[in-house]
């Protein structure tokens, strides 16, 4: 029989493992329990975090495009055409009989012609509240009439303030108030790989307002034959026929570019687009709105890229820079000293890193403004002032061209230096260099060629290029003129008559 002391043990063992099995079915019952479906009411899990992520980046284009868009605008244009209606009779070869009677001296019958109507399609994009548009020259180019229609389907008609077809950029304007412009952003500081968006009229105006995106693939492109001046910026976001004027917008929703161009085999989008800085877009129209053109400003030079084998002849370090070929007559380069064979490799005090970018920055420069240039000559470094002047019209730089000399003589020369030397095979090492001439001239019929180095002058030492320009022009007409020249390293005359 147990004792009491037993029995007292026993009651607290068998109590303490009951309440053991308590805690232990509740604690089964708590892990449990959300399995039911009443508890999934009751608690919201929240969702991953690579999704929070992508819902983010979905949320931040759908804002980007709906702050832009309203300031994206189709362009319309309308161009009369005349053609001529062609005669049955002359298809058919029989018009002949009846020409004397039809077109008779009393009733002269005139061709009959026809008005056809081309239509076209771009995109364009306000830049300010009271109705500036910008696009692309092409798209307005020779247009009769403009219409614009607006993010909220109104059709305005709008007339041209500028157009540049060197940058290929247009201004036009819409008499509107209260438009939601897009504000500029600073082209010179977008990076390779950054996101961007397009938004245009791709293909046709039922595919208005068309939005796509993809990132910045290259910047500073150029030598592609599309425009004058070219530093553009290349994306894959879609771009097609339509798209031109349209925006490429950064995330920040500023305006960074003017869509402008694609590569393409086939003709449709195939990832390469190309659009015009918004840095060089909004200069070009500041000048257009301010003086109905583009003033820019000029050095007076032809320069060239330096390739390896030449750095190697010039004893360069590196191919960065822009190599000067001849120097305009009376140009702001011959005024501020420069010479052929001078190698620039700054412009105030940023390097120049190949011929397009000398010429893009010298070209935003406004004339009359004195510049910095640092250049190399014959190795050594050396820095010169150069007050530029206005870039004249195309018809200016040909008359530019066809200096005195040129004129009456047909031919052109340049100083001596080595890059001549190397091209054109020279021994001596002074002289000038005839680097152009005119078939028909009487230098080229009495045997002068290109890449002849002339040595004397009517028996004189030719000791400079002003010299010698100014001794040819005193010489009057029907003179004889002799010619010392090397080429190929032999040394022959050469005698002409002006």
């Amino acid at each position: 029989m147990m004792s009491r002391k037993t029995t007292i043990s026993l009651f607290f063992a068998i109590l303490l493992g009951m309440l053991v099995g308590v805690f232990l079915f509740s604690d089964i019952q708590i892990t449990v329990q959300p399995k039911s479906g009443h508890a999934e009411n009751t608690t919201q899990s929240e969702p991953p975090k690579q999704l929070r992520s992508l819902k983010d980046l979905n949320d931040a284009f759908v804002s980007l495009a709906e702050q832009t868009r309203p300031s994206v605008v189709t362009v319309f244009t309308e161009k009369t055409v005349e053609r001529r209606v062609m005669n049955p009779f002359d298809f058919f070869g029989f018009n002949q009989p009846f020409k004397d009677f039809f077109n008779h001296p009393d009733n002269p019958k005139q061709p009959e012609t026809r008005k056809d109507i081309r239509k076209g399609l771009g995109s364009g994009v306000i830049v300010s509240q009271d109705g500036f548009i910008l696009t692309n020259n092409h798209v307005i180019d020779k247009a009769d009439k403009i219409f614009v229609r607006t993010h909220d389907d109104r059709t305005l008609e709008a007339s041209v303030v500028g157009a540049d077809a060197k940058t290929d950029i247009a201004v036009i304007k819409v008499e509107e108030n209260n438009l939601k412009p897009l504000e500029f952003g600073n082209s010179d500081d977008i990076r390779v790989g950054e996101w961007v968006i397009a938004i245009g009229s791709p293909l046709g105006d039922n595919l208005e307002q068309t939005v796509t995106h993809g990132i910045v693939s290259a910047k500073g492109r150029s030598n592609l034959g599309l425009a004058d001046y070219e530093d553009f910026i290349q994306t894959d976001a879609a771009i097609n026929p339509g798209n031109s004027g349209g925006p490429l917008v950064d995330i920040d929703g500023r305006l960074i570019g003017i869509n402008t161009a694609i590569a393409s085999r086939t003709g449709g989008f195939q990832g390469i687009g190309f659009a015009v800085p918004s840095n060089m877009a909004q200069k070009v129209m500041n000048s257009l709105i301010k003086d109905g053109k583009v003033t820019r400003g000029w050095l007076g030079v032809t320069i060239q890229d330096i390739s390896e084998s030449m750095a190697k002849g010039l004893n360069l370090k590196s191919t960065e820079g822009a190599i000067v070929g001849s120097v305009v007559e009376d140009s702001p380069a011959e005024k501020a000293g420069l010479k052929t064979g001078d190698v620039i490799v700054e412009l105030q005090g940023e390097r120049v890193k190949n011929t397009v970018s000398l010429r893009n920055r010298v070209a935003s420069t406004s004339p009359n403004k004195t510049v910095r240039l640092k250049i190399l000559r014959d190795g050594k470094p050396k820095t010169i002032l150069v007050t530029l002047g206005e870039l004249p019209s195309d018809n200016e730089v040909v008359a530019q061209k066809d200096s005195k000399i040129e004129k009456l003589f047909g031919f052109s020369v340049a100083s001596y230096n080595s890059t001549y030397a190397q091209k054109y095979n020279l021994k001596s090492k002074k002289g000038l260099v005839v680097v152009g001439i005119d078939p028909s001239s009487n230098a080229y019929r009495n045997g002068l060629r290109e890449g002849d180095l002339i040595l004397q002058f009517n028996k004189k030492e030719v000791e400079s290029l002003s010299g010698f320009k100014k001794n040819l022009k005193q010489l009057d007409e029907g003179e004889n003129v002799l010619f010392l020249i090397e080429r190929r390293g032999n040394k022959l005359f050469v005698a002409f008559t002006r």
